[in-house]
């Protein structure tokens, strides 16, 4: 049974994390980390990277989801992680994403929460 707050929609997107940081001005620098987002819900992404990411930390996004018109600028909170067997799998979730930026998600597919 799905315990998710928005339903997610497999995708192949490619994200880049160079800086990652916490609230109280900690901050990581030069990560430098190719991704690939494979799932995103209105509350958030999951993504594979090589690299070894702390729970907990921030990044700032550009996604797009279909045109320059459909992208999203948003701060992504690392929630979760788990080793899979030739990469790390994240949990994120969007931070202070505003609800009428959901129109962005129907656009990109139609009937997103049905």
């Amino acid at each position: 049974m799905e315990k998710r707050r928005s339903r997610r929609l497999d995708v192949n997107m490619k994200l880049k994390i160079s800086n990652i940081f916490k609230q109280d001005n900690v901050m990581i620098e030069n990560i430098d980390a190719p991704i690939t987002v494979t799932n995103i819900s209105k509350c958030g992404i999951g993504f594979e990277t090589d690299a070894t990411l702390p729970i907990g930390y921030y990044f700032n996004a550009k996604i797009n989801l279909g045109n320059s018109e459909s992208s999203l600028y948003t701060v992504v909170q690392i929630v979760r992680s788990e080793k899979l067997e030739t990469c790390m799998y994240y949990g994120c979730e969007f931070i202070g994403l505003a609800p009428i930026l959901d129109l962005i998600f129907e656009d990109y597919h139609p009937g997103w929460d049905e």
